[in-house]
């Protein structure tokens, strides 16, 4: 925002408005951000993206396509080569950062969107939260279950809009076709067939050869919280450059799977209500290491069976969502469309012209992101909430686990607790890096 302006800024206002209000819901009023009978620069949401590779380009360009709404002030980036061009694909002048640590001290600031490798999201979003920022996060939340919980308690605590990346939940086709079987529209849920996305594998004992870090890429930024290991491109490549390998594979750096699921299991758990809490039990079926078939149960006796291999040829089952068999009616939901069966089940479908608007140019997330601008504003709770992003992602860090060790779990998840089974309890936590621990909040 343009503090010349003569008004103060968004970023003092939201920062001081809960101590102001007392935590009560609050708003800025126009007059007060912009010039009197006109909108001004200071209207919009002025956000720093943290991450300009694939998907933090796709986010810029979908934050240009709502110029009354937001727009960039500032990019974050390990790789300079990645700076350069997100600067000149857009001609821009945005300031420019290595490390997000300095681009959250950027004072004309109203958010960030956090785009990094997977184990990059929780801290820069605890330490933008603690400064004042409200955050977009991508999805998965987290990289491992006690982190994603350490978010949310970040967000409540500092009464930050916190978005998780998670788009579809603001489609209007899936909202719908959530909410029809979530309100019993099919009947009682009998169970629910999904996809089976596999899980990470450890860095290997043996290591990997070290090979001669990329000029202006800055290897140990990039690591961050993790174990510092020899730089080579099968750790630090985006899987679109098709080495065999990417920093999505490895345990270090995501969850793997957990990207997927973070789209199809959100659409399980909304659909079945579990937006605040998740299963019970989750056991191995078929297979084992990290391919493994992991089915689970809710605790009204709902099962979701993972019956669709992810790598299958050709593909088959709802890859971002699920088949629901209820007792009147079975529902497929996937991206932007759902299937019911019998085909006229469904009486009052939203307008097919819904679905088109996120098939053209900018459909990534630009509705999703337009909502968190929205809830900025309102200090409503945005589509995909931190809360929600944070136990969808936690079923896939479950499934994860029980592949990991081999066996069934029993999950509490009021209490966030593997039932039991000290060892596969443990695994919610992870170790950090010296210097990259998350803040103590408590």
């Amino acid at each position: 925002m343009n503090r010349n302006a003569g008004y103060p800024s968004r970023r003092r206002f939201l920062k001081t408005g809960a101590a102001l209000l007392s935590g009560m819901p609050y708003f800025v009023p126009r007059h007060v951000l912009g010039f009197a009978g006109s909108p001004g620069a200071n209207d919009r949401i002025v956000v720093g993206v943290i991450g300009v590779g694939v998907r933090g380009k796709q986010l810029i360009r979908n934050i240009q396509n709502l110029p009354d709404k937001g727009r960039v002030a500032a990019i974050c980036d390990c790789d300079a080569g990645k700076i350069a061009e997100t600067l000149q694909e857009h001609g821009a002048d945005w300031k420019a950062y290595a490390d997000y640590r300095h681009l959250i001290e950027q004072q004309d600031l109203d958010g960030v969107l956090i785009c990094t490798p997977h184990h990059q999201h929780v801290l820069p979003g605890m330490l933008a939260c603690q400064a004042g920022l409200d955050v977009y996060v991508e999805k998965p939340l987290s990289n491992y279950v006690n982190e994603g919980r350490a978010l949310v308690t970040a967000a409540r605590k500092y009464g930050r809009v916190v978005q998780t990346g998670s788009q579809q939940r603001t489609m209007e086709m899936n909202r719908f076709a959530c909410e029809l079987v979530r309100g019993g529209g099919i009947g009682r849920v009998k169970v629910v067939e999904a996809v089976s996305f596999g899980g990470p594998v450890p860095y290997p004992s043996e290591g990997l050869p070290e090979e001669p870090i990329p000029a202006g890429f800055n290897w140990d930024l990039f690591q961050g919280p993790a174990a510092v290991r020899p730089y080579n491109r099968l750790l630090a490549a985006h899987w679109s450059e098709r080495l065999g390998s990417s920093w999505m594979r490895w345990r270090d750096y995501s969850g793997a799977g957990t990207d997927m699921m973070s789209h199809s299991l959100d659409m399980v758990q909304y659909a079945l209500g579990a937006d605040g809490s998740g299963p019970v039990e989750f056991w191995p079926v078929e297979g084992n290491g990290m391919n493994a078939r992991i089915d689970f149960r809710y605790a009204n006796g709902i099962e979701v069976r993972s019956r669709f291999p992810a790598n299958a040829t050709p593909q088959r089952g709802p890859r971002l969502g699920g088949i629901f068999v209820g007792e009147h009616c079975k529902i497929e939901i996937n991206r932007n469309k759902f299937t019911a069966n019998p085909p006229d089940f469904v009486k009052d479908a939203p307008d097919p012209e819904l679905a088109e608007k996120w098939e053209g140019e900018g459909w990534v997330a630009q509705g999703h992101i337009e909502n968190w601008f929205d809830c900025i504003q309102s200090r409503a709770r945005p589509t995909a909430d931190v809360e929600i992003g944070h136990r969808t992602v936690t079923v896939g860090h479950l499934i994860n686990i029980a592949r990991e060790v081999g066996r069934p779990l029993r999950w509490d998840p009021e209490e966030e607790r593997i039932v039991d089974d000290p060892e596969a309890h443990a695994l919610l936590d992870r170790p950090r890096r010296k210097g990259w621990e998350l803040p103590d909040i408590s």
